[in-house]
């Protein structure tokens, strides 16, 4: 009777552990949702531009932020005509920020990325409002970056692969790379929205292991096939177990507009939902339209897109071109959404918006005059 018994809770258990494995998340997430999630981000106030190159001749872009020994880091990206470097800032409050250097610089070789280094740091806490600590992996700190060796604003062959350090990431010092990219659009098996070029990347821990994989990435790309949307740049994604081996997950993007840009996702996890923020860009009419919102996802995979009002879009001088590529975080009750404000004359910095008046920033953009720039 014992064992009978015995054995009728070991079936309740298994049954109850199979149920839970196998209870499907939803595809959707409701209106309701949607609207509690924008309410919670959006950042109705510009503080200004927080960080400005010396001339009109550098251009930053891609802000990412994390938390390192009691400081803030944060990693841009910088095109100076020949090609994109990754450097380096930090803050002590997320308002005023200190250039240190590059920790991603060109390399005077005929490496197949000697002229683009464009480096994103992975593995950064995704937790809503708790402290964005960027983690380890196999005791490194990991970076995904875009290369090539062309010369000039996202010229030629652009691939994805991985940097790495052993070294505190707040530090400056040059990052180590694997030697060959981990996704190229000339890959066996790359799909038909990939197999033109790759750009920007960002990698996460999927710690409920939500697509079978310990890591996931997604990146934007450009695909080449004969279709009525060719061209367009989406968000897919690849995953991984070793952060160095990484294979395409599906075989569709996550974020498909058809026309213009979809990209730049970064990943943030409020209460059970994910929310990834990106930019998008299309063409009505003829306008240039750029601005930030927001998907969500209950699973990594599906995602609902917020219809309602942009989180960022032009509406100063400093940003009146471009409002774009987010970085979102909440610290302290504050949300920092920072981005790139790009204006009508081609200047391109870092600007920030937050969710509560922290009054005015007092960096602008030089003129061309004053930046010697014809």
């Amino acid at each position: 009777m014992k064992k009978m018994k015995l054995l009728s809770v070991i079936l309740i258990f298994v049954a109850a552990v199979s149920c839970t494995i196998d209870k499907k998340l939803p595809e959707v997430v409701p209106i309701e949702k949607m609207q509690a999630i924008y309410d919670e981000v959006k950042t109705p106030y510009k503080y200004g531009l927080i960080m400005v190159p010396d001339s009109n001749k550098y251009k930053m872009d891609c802000p990412t932020i994390f938390r390192k020994d009691e400081k803030w880091v944060m990693t841009y990206i910088v095109f100076d005509g020949r090609g994109y470097e990754t450097w380096l800032a930090e803050s002590e409050n997320l308002l005023n920020w200190e250039t240190q250097g590059k920790i991603m610089q060109f390399s005077d070789t005929t490496d197949w990325d000697a002229n683009q280094k464009a480096g994103y740091p992975s593995l950064i806490d995704y937790n809503w409002g708790e402290s964005p600590v960027i983690n380890q992996f196999n005791e490194k700190y990991w970076m995904s970056y875009f290369g090539g060796n062309s010369r000039g604003y996202e010229k030629g062959l652009l691939s994805i692969s991985m940097a790495f350090t052993n070294e505190n990431p707040a530090t400056m010092h040059e990052w180590q790379r694997v030697e060959k990219p981990v996704l190229t659009s000339k890959d066996a098996d790359a799909r038909w929205y990939d197999n033109s070029t790759m750009y920007k990347s960002f990698v996460i821990e999927d710690k409920e292991r939500l697509t079978g994989h310990q890591f996931v990435m997604y990146y934007n790309a450009r695909g080449d096939s004969i279709n009525p949307d060719r061209g367009a740049e989406r968000i897919s994604m690849a995953v991984s177990d070793d952060m160095v081996n990484w294979k395409r997950f599906g075989n569709q993007p996550v974020v498909n507009h058809h026309k213009g840009i979809s990209g730049d996702a970064v990943i943030q996890k409020i209460d059970d939902v994910y929310v990834m923020f990106f930019f998008r860009a299309n063409w009505p009419d003829g306008k240039t339209v750029v601005y930030n919102s927001f998907y969500a996802s209950y699973d990594l995979v599906n995602w609902t897109q917020w219809q309602g009002a942009h989180l960022i879009e032009p509406s100063e001088p400093f940003d009146n071109l471009f409002a774009h590529k987010a970085y979102v975080i909440k610290h302290d009750g504050v949300v920092y959404h920072f981005y790139n404000a790009v204006d009508k004359l081609g200047n391109r910095g870092i600007a920030l918006a937050t969710s509560k008046d922290l009054g005015k920033s007092t960096v602008e953009f030089k003129s061309k005059k004053e930046s010697g720039i014809k």
